[in-house]
């Protein structure tokens, strides 16, 4: 099975001058495997470099995804949401304290209004210093830091979730626990607000986008080393229920491994159960589940590019069949289509230098058994409804 069907490979092929492989017909996208479950599938896409502030041992050399119509042509045919890769965040829409830059983030609107997908948004407040604009570090924030900075806060999320009301659902808090200690991470916010800056946060969304479905996302895994983080998750869930606060989802990154970071395990049977603890107490809650970046580092397996690919699938195959087996699950979103453009490849360098390949196809648009794997995880998953 090579996954694109005859129009998917003609659609391609019409999207750029450089001839394509021969693929055999196969009528099931990603995103149609999934709705026949209640599902959903879908990718970030993303229009040129970052913009992220600089950070230690990561480089960013991709070049520019929008610019490749090869790529959009897979997307339309593959996906059923878009979620912008960096356009939404705070280095992206604002470039000070009085303005908000919304070109790029309105491209890949329109790219989704006319291909009839749905859109996520990611992310409303990633509570940490190193990912906000260098501006935030030097704000005047007065006499009353505390006041000024709900103000700066709520009038962003404002801001950006009302110019875009067809997002269905909104990352509104990303990554604020800190995986070694369980805590919340400190940030120039909660310097100056204390951990209610979370609470704050999905009022203020919920304000600005009364239907959307709200999330809490972050990269916890499985395995002894994440325990606390787990820990630490679920603790921040529990406190937001308790006060009423409005969340509706915990996303759940899915950058798994072996080899997606350098501490992220094989899925093992004894870490299955302590996973399936961890989903169980956030379900138990009323939340649901989504996965929000999936995608599969490489670096700690063999050279050989089948080996390699095949041991990627099947990790991912196991994954997701656990992740699936929850009614709560309501889509999976990748962190990429192409291995070309993959975040991967600036991080965790393999040790023969050769490049990752993390995502569901090659640099020559090949699908590749993690594609399969994907697809077989959606035919095996039970029916669920999708989102009223």
């Amino acid at each position: 099975m090579t996954g694109l069907s005859r129009r998917e490979m003609l659609a391609l092929a019409a999207a750029s001058a450089v001839p394509l492989p021969a693929f055999a017909d196969a009528p099931d996208s990603l995103n149609a495997l999934a709705a026949r479950k209640g599902l959903r599938f879908g990718s970030c896409l993303g229009t040129g470099p970052s913009g992220a502030p600089p950070q230690p041992g990561v480089t960013d050399t991709r070049p520019n995804q929008f610019a490749d119509d090869r790529l959009k042509a897979l997307f339309a045919a593959q996906c059923g949401i878009l979620v912008p890769e960096n356009e939404l965040k705070w280095y992206s829409v604002r470039p000070s304290a009085t303005e908000f830059d919304f070109g790029r983030a309105d491209k890949l609107m329109e790219f989704a209004a006319s291909n009839d997908l749905l859109v996520r948004g990611h992310t409303l407040l990633w509570n940490r210093d190193a990912w906000m604009p260098a501006w935030v570090a030097s704000h005047d924030f007065g006499s009353r830091p505390g006041i000024e900075a709900e103000r700066l806060l709520t009038q962003h999320i404002a801001t950006v979730v009302g110019r875009y009301p067809q997002i269905f659902s909104w990352d509104v808090v990303n990554e604020t626990i800190n995986p070694e200690t369980g805590g919340m991470t400190q940030s120039i916010f909660t310097k100056h607000i204390g951990p209610e800056v979370i609470d704050i946060a999905f009022h203020a969304a919920r304000a600005a986008a009364p239907k959307a479905q709200l999330v809490y996302n972050d990269y916890m895994s499985w395995g002894p080393g994440n325990a606390k983080h787990r820990d630490g998750v679920i603790a921040l869930l529990e406190r937001l229920r308790k006060n009423g606060v409005p969340i509706d989802a915990l996303g759940v990154q899915g950058h798994i491994g072996p080899g997606a970071s350098t501490t992220t395990p094989r899925l093992s049977a004894e870490d299955e159960v302590e996973w399936r603890k961890f989903l169980d107490a956030a379900t138990a809650m009323g939340l649901d589940l989504v996965i929000t970046e999936f995608d599969e580092g490489d670096q700690n397996l063999p050279a050989d590019i089948a080996v390699r690919d095949q041991a990627v699938a099947d990790v991912a195959r196991r994954y997701l069949d656990v992740m699936l087996s929850y009614p709560q699950l309501r889509y999976v979103m990748a962190w990429g289509l192409v291995d070309t453009y993959s975040w991967l490849r600036g991080r965790w360098p393999r040790a023969d230098g050769l490049p990752k390949r993390p995502n569901p196809y090659d640099d020559d648009y090949r699908p590749k058994p993690l594609r399969e794997a994907i697809a077989d995880a959606f035919r095996a998953a039970p029916a669920r409804k999708w989102l009223s």
